[in-house]
């Protein structure tokens, strides 16, 4: 039997209040030298999604944020070689080879099913929508797709893209089709149900579905070894089983958020995780051998709480000591099930934090004291950051180009802008960055909101974090990596830079993807997170 793998998302400006200010000067040298310095380090892999193995027994490894495969030795975890944009990669969440060693990936946000022949060709065979997720071939070479979280069906695709795709089912929700899939030895499409427990076949050719098991939490992915057993990996419990028609067999037991496992030649097993980024080995009596290690895989907004940095990690909340860098606390999310939900940005809130996600698609306001959640706003439309100004919780929503106030009796929308991003309060004043006209509005005063935005600053690049520094703003340009002191006056000063942003993949996306977050301590020193290259930045003014 052939071994493979399994895998798990324009604008008018509105006439604006004030005139705009003049063109600024280019960013002067700092005027005191800053130190930047790495605080902390996250993994070496911006999320690790599906997982599979060449047919020269080569780990290949998607991430979905990275935007990229990675290929490593199975053994060392040495990184061999990436492939990304310039290979025609785009946002990949699963991959599997076909029978004459081309390989394809499904990228979930845009909707393509793609792939490379071993000469390098690249095959557009189709695009699904939004959704796409597990890929795998039968061994006769017929290739198979399911969506799961933007969809629910599963399909056949052509892998020349010539022929249409078939629908095989597009009933299998609530939310999600199926995720990593696998052939049974009965020569049926094996795949689990994310948000039912349970775990199903199909016989492809009479679309007919039967129920293998059930009373798995969140089931992530199936997979067969050589012998024909039958393995499920439940991202909900991060647990590894074997599974019989009428026993389960816990095989291993990691950290909730995995997503993908695969056999390679000789039957060793190896799990990946969305939340951690990490790869690692289950040996034969259940310990671990970790292939590439684990942290802080999609780090974005950040903020200071009771003396710790926060870090925004997409799928995890992430707690950091700020003398040492040693991360003292997280919070990991499975997507669509977890209590706390995902961030991609977040704010301090007193004690307690706003979080903010556009995979969500809500705002929420969380207590770290006790793990509740005291305030919940859904149904929103690409929220990108929010803070709480003037008695009111307001938001950036990317979707409507708009900043709005959240209540209990709905959503009110304040103010259009291009691309309202980030949101900050200097000397009772609430301003908000504009990533796409590379702006800084003022949006209150003295604790009141303003009518109309007012324009202060403009002739930035992409300004995503902003934080106030003493009458000053500091701003990240995500696009630049570009670390920057900014007067009210426009006057702009360059204190450091860190890797840039990686854009997002389609209009569906806020511009900002994975928001490039900053913050300030009352001494000044300023914490930004990188996240291409998962890193947490501290830089500060030389003694």
């Amino acid at each position: 039997m052939r071994i493979k793998h399994l895998g798990p998302l324009a604008v008018v400006l509105a006439t604006m209040g004030c005139g705009a200010t003049q063109d600024p000067p280019a960013p002067s040298a700092p005027s005191a030298p800053s130190t930047l310095t790495v605080l902390a380090t996250g993994a070496n892999i911006a999320g690790a999604n599906g997982i599979i193995f060449s047919p020269d027994n080569q780990l290949y490894a998607a991430s979905v944020i990275g935007s990229n495969i990675t290929i490593m030795d199975p053994d060392s975890g040495a990184i061999l070689r990436q492939l990304g944009a310039s290979d025609g990669v785009s946002g990949p969440d699963d991959i599997d080879f076909a029978p004459d060693g081309s390989f394809y990936w499904t990228s979930i946000l845009t909707g393509e099913v793609a792939g490379l022949t071993p000469n390098g060709e690249l095959i557009q065979a189709a695009n699904l929508g939004a959704g796409v997720n597990p890929i795998t071939f039968s061994d006769d070479g017929r290739l198979f797709v399911a969506q799961c979280f933007f969809g629910t069906g599963l399909f056949e695709v052509d892998p020349k893209g010539v022929i249409a795709p078939r629908s095989i089912s597009d009933d299998l929700g609530p939310n999600c089709g199926l995720n990593g899939m696998d052939w049974g030895p009965d020569g049926r499409l094996y795949g689990p149900r994310w948000f039912t427990g349970e775990i199903v076949s199909f016989d492809v050719d009479t679309r007919e579905m039967r129920l293998e098991a059930a009373g798995y939490k969140t089931p992530a992915a199936v997979k067969f070894s050589s012998q024909g057993e039958l393995f499920v990996l439940d991202t909900g419990t991060g647990e590894v089983y074997k599974q019989t028609a009428q026993v389960r067999t816990l095989i291993a037991t990691l950290t909730p958020g995995l997503d993908n496992f695969a056999f390679d030649q000789n039957d060793r097993l190896y799990v990946s995780s969305f939340v951690d980024g990490f790869i690692k080995r289950v040996e034969p009596d259940g310990s671990l051998t970790t292939i590439q290690p684990g942290g802080m895989s999609h780090p974005g907004g950040v903020a200071l709480l009771d003396g710790q940095i926060v870090v925004a990690d997409l799928h995890a909340i992430r707690f950091f000591d700020p003398a040492t860098g040693v991360e003292t606390r997280v919070n990991r999310n499975v997507l669509g099930v977890g209590k706390v939900g995902g961030a991609l940005n977040l704010a301090a809130d007193g004690s307690n934090l706003i979080l903010v996600s556009w995979v969500d698609n809500d705002v929420r306001v969380w207590d770290p004291a006790s793990g509740e959640i005291l305030e919940r706003y859904s149904n929103l439309k690409a929220p990108v950051a929010a803070i709480r100004y003037a008695g009111q919780l307001l938001a950036t929503e990317h979707g409507t180009s708009r900043v709005i106030a959240l209540g209990t009796d709905g959503v009110t929308s304040l103010f259009d802008l291009p691309a309202p991003t980030g949101l900050a309060i200097l000397q009772d004043g609430l301003y908000v960055t504009d990533r796409e006209s590379g702006s800084i509005y003022q949006l209150g005063e003295a604790g009141e909101l303003l009518t109309a935005p007012k324009l202060v600053v403009s002739g930035l690049t992409t300004p995503e974090g902003i934080a106030a520094r003493g009458n000053d703003f500091v701003i990240i340009e995500g696009a630049t990596g570009q670390i920057k002191q900014v007067s009210l006056d426009g006057a702009q000063t360059l204190l450091g830079t860190i890797p840039a942003g990686n854009p997002a993949p389609s209009s569906a996306q806020p511009p900002s993807m994975i928001f490039n977050g900053i913050a300030v301590n009352a001494s000044g020193t300023i914490y930004a997170p990188s996240e291409t290259s998962r890193k947490l930045y501290q830089l500060k003014a030389s003694d």
